[in-house]
């Protein structure tokens, strides 16, 4: 088994009105070290951006969605370029990510590392994210234990841990594995879709690991003046999104892949979450409507 290479990996970065700063800096990174394309999600202008954006040598591709189809679908394209043109393994980018050196090639070790002392096999290998904003460490999580829930070690490894969830960005998936696992739900538009599909992996017995070989630094959901947002215990985010976080969450519960113990502690942390914004939120009319109606609306999800 060799390490990823420029021929057997590639990275798909999903754009959607981005930064062009943070943007040309994860491309830079990139560039040094694997070939990737960008699924843009329907940004008006983005032909204004393209120049910058595919300027570097290792930029195969710039596919331009004329709407935002969801972060999923543009997933789902991307992953699929990477199957059609022969890699073996995609990584998986946010627009707003920043990389630690030598990324791809740690990222790419580790996997070889842990696929060894796998069982079924490896379907994904994600970094330790740090958030940039309060430089603190996302943890490993574990939903089906009372106790040690995250930072488990992956066969007895100091820098491998079993998870039971990876978000998107930074996540290395191992393509042999995505046709029997199958492709991110389209119909979940945005919020949750790496969660859903993590729960789907690990019902058919694939692994998913952590790794703190490779570091990636991403803040989820948005900037805001409260401390439980700042210090990473809980993410904001606007009304709108709001109703696609309440609806697909809401869909999780009736999933019969979905860990009982994620089930019981998120419909906690949902309540405490939703209450927290009606009272303190001067959006609270707005986040009500959003919350109640993706609740309504998760029966129509298939």
């Amino acid at each position: 088994m060799s390490i990823a290479t420029t021929d057997t990996s590639c990275a798909v970065v999903v754009t959607f009105k981005p930064d062009i700063t943070a943007l040309l800096t994860l491309l830079g990174q990139l560039n040094k070290e694997t070939d990737f394309i960008i699924v843009d999600n329907g940004t008006p202008d983005i032909e204004k951006l393209a120049e910058s954006i595919t300027v570097y040598e290792r930029c195969l591709d710039l596919l331009c969605l004329s709407e935002n189809k969801g972060l999923a679908t543009a997933l789902n394209i991307g992953i699929n370029w990477a199957l059609e043109n022969n890699r073996d393994y995609v990584f998986l980018f946010d627009q707003d990510s920043s990389l630690c050196d030598l990324f791809v090639s740690r990222m790419s070790t580790a996997y070889i590392e842990a696929e060894r002392q796998s069982v079924k096999g490896i379907a994904a290998i994600g970094p330790r994210i740090i958030n940039p904003q309060s430089m603190r460490q996302t943890p490993f999580k574990l939903f089906n234990r009372l106790l040690l829930r995250s930072d488990r070690a992956f066969a007895k490894s100091k820098t491998h841990f079993v998870a039971d969830f990876l978000i998107t960005s930074g996540t290395m998936l191992i393509l042999k594995h995505f046709g029997a696992i199958g492709g991110m739900k389209e119909s979940y538009f945005i919020d949750n879709v790496d969660l859903e599909w993590c729960f789907r992996a690990k019902s058919m017995g694939f692994d998913l690991v952590g790794t703190d070989e490779a570091v990636l630094y991403h803040a989820i959901g948005e900037r805001s003046p409260s401390p439980l947002v700042r210090t990473g215990i809980m993410a904001q985010h606007n009304p709108s999104r709001t109703y696609y976080s309440s609806r697909n969450r809401t869909h999780l519960y009736s999933v019969a892949y979905s860990p009982l113990g994620w089930k019981l502690r998120d419909m906690v942390r949902f309540f405490l979450k939703s209450g927290w914004l009606l009272v303190s939120s001067h959006e609270r009319k707005q986040y009500w409507h959003y919350i109640r109606s993706g609740i309504r609306d998760a029966k129509l999800l298939g």
